[in-house]
């Protein structure tokens, strides 16, 4: 490949790092293309790009994003998820297909600056999905107010009971 081609792609998966939302790492020796073009299939729907670099060039792109510390986890066959959306749906994805297909393995991810481990990522993709989580914030903060309304009805409704416990009453002693 010319040198030229290299620089474009190191440019390329410099800016997909830095730009990224989560990045993990596969090694994903053993599996057939037809399973590789599954898994990426999978990964698109989510805006998660499935590529396989040289560790040569992704070690120059990490070195050109400031991330440095991660370089020593691309040696061997390595294959880079880059998430550009929720760092939690391409983590369950792969996760879940690595229960599937055993040849594929995690070895580890980058979400911000901070480097995650294989339980780390499993334990990223056992999180709810965004969806999920922001309609458990919103169920928490509708409470106090469903409570409030509540506390607010309660007050003349007892007021009815009490009266209709009287008009009971007299109409009992009548």
């Amino acid at each position: 490949m010319p040198r030229k081609e290299k620089e474009i792609i190191v440019d390329d998966l410099s800016d997909k790092i830095k730009n990224s939302g989560a990045i993990v790492l596969t090694d994903f020796q053993g599996l057939t293309v037809a399973e590789l073009s599954e898994l990426r299939s999978k990964l698109r729907p989510l805006k998660c790009e499935y590529k396989v670099i040289k560790n040569t060039l992704s070690r120059l792109a990490l070195k050109k994003a400031g991330v440095e510390n991660f370089e020593k986890y691309f040696k061997g066959p390595t294959a880079v998820a880059i998430q550009k959306g929720d760092p939690v749906s391409a983590s369950k994805v792969l996760v879940d297909f690595s229960k599937d297909h055993a040849k594929l393995k995690l070895k580890a991810g980058l979400l911000g600056d901070k480097i995650l481990t294989i339980a780390d990522i499993k334990a990223l993709a056992s999180l709810p999905s965004r969806e999920v989580l922001i309609a458990q914030l919103l169920g928490t903060m509708q409470a106090p107010i469903r409570n409030f309304v509540g506390v607010l009805a309660a007050v003349p409704r007892s007021l009815v009971y009490a009266l209709e416990a009287i008009r009971k009453q007299k109409k009992a002693t009548k």
